[in-house]
Parts: C-alpha cells; structure tokens; sequence
C-alpha cells in the first residue's frame, strides 16, 4: 500500500511538471495575445489637436445700450419695439421735435457751433455729407459752410435754423439700430439722463457670460463655433468684451463677470430664432503639428508618470511619454521610438 502511494504521488507531481512547462510554450496556452500582442491597436497620429470649451449663450443681436434722454421736455412719439432706424432719421421725438440718429463712435458731449474743432466735428460732418448736404470740407473744423450745410439739414427736419448742433438732438450709434425695448411712453415728461429706448445692431449675434477665470476664451476676432437649436453649427468670431459688475445686496459681496458678443459669420444663421440658447465653442488651446494617441492608450507607470505599449513586428514594448494638450478624446505625446503611424495597445 505505502509503494502504491509513491507511486500516485510520484505521477502528481510529473503531470503537475508537464502542465507548468506548457503554460509557458508558444501556442500552448488558451490566450493568444499573451503571445501576438494587445488584442486592439491604434495608430499614432500626427495633427492639430484643439481644447474646446463649450458655453452656454443668447442668440440674439447683441448687448442692448440704453439710450438716455439728453434734454428735458415731453416724449411725443416713439419707434415701434424691432423698428430699424438709419441714419438722419428720427429715433425718437422730444416736444414734437427729432432726436436723429447718427453714425459715429463718438457720443454727442457739447454744443457744436462756429469756431470749435476736434474729432466730434468730424464725425458730424461726415455724416452731413453722407446725407447729402455739401459746400464745406470734410475736417475737424466747425466753419461758417459748416453752419449753413447745418442750417439747410435743420431746415429738412423742421427744426429751428439755428446753425447750431446741440448735443440733445442727436445720437450717434456705429450703424443702423435695432429699437429692442422701450423705456419711456408717449406723454413722459424726461430729464436728461432719463432713459427712453434701448438699442441693438441689426445683426444677429449670440451674448456668452463667461467668469473671470475664463478670460483666455474671450480674445476679440478669435474665431468660435456657434451651435444652433435646429443642430445646425456656423461660424463665428469674438467681437465685444465687456466687463459687468453686479452690485451685491444684503450682505452678499458684488460680483464680475464678463459679457461677450459673438458675431457670426452668416448674417443669415439663426434668422428663424428670434431669442434662443446655443452652445458656443470657445477655443481654449492649440497645439499644431503634435503627435497623439488615444487617452485610452496610457498606462500609469509604477515609477510615475505615463506610459504606452508599443506594439511593432510581434513584439511590444512599454515606452515613457511625456503628454501634453489632451482634447477631444486624445493626448498631445512625445518619447524615444513614437512616430507618426506607429501602433499602440489599447484595452480590450
């Protein structure tokens, strides 16, 4: 019986040897990518990678500006709310009188009469000349043509023939505006700084409140993407960056953000909204010309940092990586033997 049990026991352990020997033979095993490699691949590929940061804004025409009355005196007519008004025509009425509008960046601050100059001058008469009236030239110089090119536009509006440009008769605005809201009604009785009517450019454009932390985004003339409710994406560009600061109340400290217009490239796009959400992509980073791999395809290395398999001829290799930008399911990677093309594992 004792002999029988060596025996037996003596077998085990040959079949136990056997069986360990053929675990480690090519071919052997039930795990063909223990001997081929990662059982998925992906190549390195080499291109501009982009980190985009998608917000939330307003389809709209842009930052309303509230136009504020500059004279006393009893509102007799108003614009009807979504009117678009050009230059020389009136934006509101004051006494029954034309409060006209137009073009320039420079607001109306003084009486503008024989003997002054400056770039406010300019503006008034290029805007003279554009409306038809000639027989003075064209610079910063308020001259007796000048009055008389003002008396004939007076005397088209039905306003006293004075010569004389006061600053409550006229608002400048970069083009034509779009009327968005009335602040005033017919009847109002206004003192200068009353608000009567706020105004928009005519153009759709799309109002991003972005945080402080945020600023990297709001370069002007960066180009973005504009996501519009129907799917549709178009062009668009960063235009004006203003900072809003919100008072606080009851104890709560104030706060700044900033309000940025995106303009778009299809004055068209978004003719069907009048007022809408979209998702706008702000491009945070670039990195051009960069080699990448999927994100997927680090491994954690145990001495730190990152690593990928390196899979060529059959054989494969753990690689160090230096990563850089990662965007878009993708990582920016640099180390010895990457190259465009190159396969690495990826996990199963």
């Amino acid at each position: 019986m004792r002999g029988r049990l060596l025996l037996v026991g003596g077998a085990v352990l040959v079949v136990a040897a056997v069986a360990a020997l053929a675990v480690g033979l090519p071919g052997s095993g039930d795990d063909p990518a223990a001997a081929t490699g990662p059982a998925r691949t992906a190549p390195v590929t080499r291109q501009t990678l982009a980190d985009v940061e998608q917000k939330s804004g307003t389809l709209g025409y842009g930052t309303a500006v509230s136009v504020r009355a500059r004279a006393a005196g009893t509102v007799t007519w108003l614009p009807a709310e979504g009117a678009v008004v050009s230059r020389g025509k009136p934006l509101y009425r004051l006494d029954n009188a034309q409060v006209v509008l137009l073009y320039g960046g420079l607001p109306a601050y003084r009486v503008m009469r024989g003997g002054v100059d400056g770039p406010d001058v300019k503006q008034l008469e290029q805007n003279l000349y554009a409306l038809g009236y000639r027989g003075f030239t064209v610079d910063d110089e308020f001259t007796g043509d000048t009055a008389s090119a003002v008396r004939d536009w007076q005397e088209d509006l039905g306003l006293p023939e004075t010569g004389v440009v006061d600053p409550g008769r006229v608002v400048f605005a970069p083009g034509p505006v779009r009327v968005d809201a009335l602040s005033a009604e017919v009847g109002d009785l206004v003192q200068p700084g009353s608000p009567v009517l706020t105004r928009t450019g005519t153009d759709r454009a799309v109002t991003v409140p972005l945080d402080l932390d945020d600023e990297r985004l709001a370069e002007p003339n960066t180009a973005v993407t504009v996501e519009l409710p129907d799917g549709k994406s178009v062009a668009g560009k960063v235009g004006k960056v203003q900072t809003v600061i919100t008072p606080g109340s009851n104890g709560t400290p104030a706060t700044t953000t900033l309000e940025v217009t995106v303009t778009l490239a299809q004055t068209e796009a978004g003719k069907g909204f009048r007022q809408a959400t979209v998702d706008v992509g702000f491009t945070a980073e670039t990195r051009a010309d960069v080699l990448t791999v999927p994100v997927a395809a680090l491994l954690a290395l145990s001495e730190g940092g990152y690593g990928v398999e390196l899979v060529s001829g059959g054989a494969t290799s753990i690689v160090a990586v230096e990563t850089g930008l990662f965007a878009a399911g993708r990582v920016e990677v640099s180390g010895a033997g990457l190259t465009e093309g190159a396969l690495v594992g990826m996990p199963s």
